[in-house]
């Protein structure tokens, strides 16, 4: 008799929730069969699932991320990330004398640090959220609503939290490039307040204008771009305005006590050669990562970032032996660095042997710029930035509207870039609007940098005293040495 009251209990309860599940189908269908199969096939070509399209009726059996594209943005922010720690800090700490080894390291963990805290707060939400042509909106502030779940503005299987920390990797290595033209004689405290005014004045704006769904300058997908550019992982974004600005507060800063006068010599290419071998590795997860999935345009960026770099450190090396009679490690390092920059912008829009075209202009340009104009013009960019990453980027963008074909990325005849006209010029006028890339991003560049100099200058000054210069930053700054030399 018990047994039969609980069977009756539990039909009573039950009976509910299969009426609501035996409903639920009419007001949310599961996909057919064919729908689920083409689920798949997008997941296989990272492209839109049938859910994603507007009007959909049904939704998806894989509503989340996909797993294979999740696994490799999220390596591909670990590789970024590794670009700026330890690559970088290695590379500029090689580069720099022995007495200031530790200020370029604090200066990269301190810029990654300032920066993450920027980017959860606004940053994010100002880039990549809907907002107008210039920047985004506070929709994401403080990473509100930044889940597990893809954004289809810019990936329809990748988690927006994951692209949310890839994109901040690039917001992390951007600032930190410039510290290598003020090398060996700015502040800790004002690189700090210098990058943090930066990010808003320059970095924030110009990555929406170019990657921003609704972007003034995002050609790709954008419908309603007004200048139809593209920038694959950041020529514009990244190298340009870091190398400009670089420029500009070097020549705020003056050059180092004895510059031109004195041997300025790297102390370390061990740990500059180190630091190359980081970058370069690094840099697939810049380039191909950029494609936000694994598929066909990672996998082109991946071999044409391969080629360009190998050829311009080759290149690079071959012209020191033949004007100097020597090929040096730091020739190799540079060209390797410089190939790096230049293929940026172009790896996801080009062939191989468009790539290989980069790769030897971008050993022979930026060799000239670091060897001719700097003793031309005596500016004291102490590490290059200038000479690699303004004159790279801007070469790479400008290569990049020569160069770019359809047949190795679909998207530059997609339905955004077929509405605003992209597809019409690729291979024939596409040069003439990175040009109008090109001058506003030196445009805002070097407007903004000025303004944050001279407030900084103006305020807590630029410059450490001739004292700490002559001895040292490490020890006077951050009351350290790289090198203890025991008796």
């Amino acid at each position: 008799m018990i047994r039969i009251l609980l069977f009756a209990v539990a039909v009573a309860i039950c009976s509910p929730l299969r009426a609501q599940t035996a409903a639920s189908p009419s007001s949310s269908p599961s996909p057919s069969l064919e729908q689920r199969v083409a689920d798949l096939e997008a997941y296989m070509n990272n492209a839109a699932r049938g859910a994603d399209a507007a009007g959909a009726h049904a939704s998806s059996n894989i509503p989340g991320p996909g797993p294979g594209h999740n696994a490799w943005l999220m390596t591909s922010a670990l590789l970024v990330l590794f670009m700026t720690l330890p690559g970088l800090a290695l590379f500029y700490g090689g580069l720099v004398r022995q007495k200031n080894v530790l200020s370029v390291l604090a200066q990269c963990l301190g810029i990654a640090g300032l920066v993450t805290i920027l980017w959860w707060a606004v940053g994010y939400s100002l880039v990549f959220a809907p907002g107008c042509p210039f920047f985004g909106s506070p929709r994401f502030a403080f990473l509100r609503g930044v889940t597990s779940a893809p954004n289809p503005d810019y990936s329809y299987w990748v988690s927006h939290n994951v692209f949310a920390m890839y994109q901040l990797m690039f917001a992390i290595i951007t600032p930190a490039l410039i510290i290598g033209s003020v090398a060996e004689r700015m502040k800790f405290s004002a690189v700090m307040a210098i990058i943090a005014l930066w990010m808003f004045l320059v970095y924030f704006p110009l990555a929406h204008m170019v990657w921003g769904i609704d972007g003034l300058m995002n050609g790709v997908w954008n419908a309603n771009a007004k200048i139809r550019a593209i920038d694959f992982a950041g020529g514009t974004v990244v190298h340009m305005s870091s190398g400009w600005s670089a420029l500009l507060l070097c020549l705020f800063l003056g050059p180092r006590l004895g510059f031109r006068k004195e041997i300025m010599a790297p102390h370390s290419m061990v740990l500059c050669l180190v630091g190359t071998g980081m970058l370069w590795v690094g840099w697939y997860g810049f380039n191909a990562g950029s494609a936000l999935g694994a598929d066909a345009i990672a996998a082109n960026a991946f071999m044409t970032t391969t080629l360009a770099t190998a050829i311009a450190s080759f290149t690079w090396a071959m012209l020191e032996w033949v004007l100097r009679g020597k090929a040096s490690v730091l020739g190799f390092c540079s060209g390797a660095v410089g190939g790096l920059v230049v293929i940026t912008p172009a790896c996801g829009f080009v062939d191989a042997n468009g790539a290989v075209i980069i790769g030897l202009l971008a050993g022979a340009v930026p060799f000239f710029a670091c060897t001719r104009l700097k003793s031309w013009f005596h500016y004291d960019d102490a590490l290059d930035t200038f000479g690699v990453h303004a004159v790279g980027g801007t070469l790479g963008a400008f290569l990049t509207g020569l160069l770019a074909t359809v047949t190795v990325n679909s998207n530059l005849a997609g339905p955004a870039a077929s509405q605003n006209g992209l597809v019409k010029i690729v291979r024939h006028i596409l040069w003439l609007e990175q040009l109008k890339a090109i001058a506003i991003t030196i445009a805002l560049a070097l407007i903004g940098t000025s303004i944050i100099a001279l407030v900084v200058r103006a305020t807590i000054g630029l410059r450490i005293t001739p004292e700490i210069e002559r001895q040292g930053l490490d020890i006077n700054l951050h009351g350290e040495e790289g090198y203890i030399v025991s008796g």
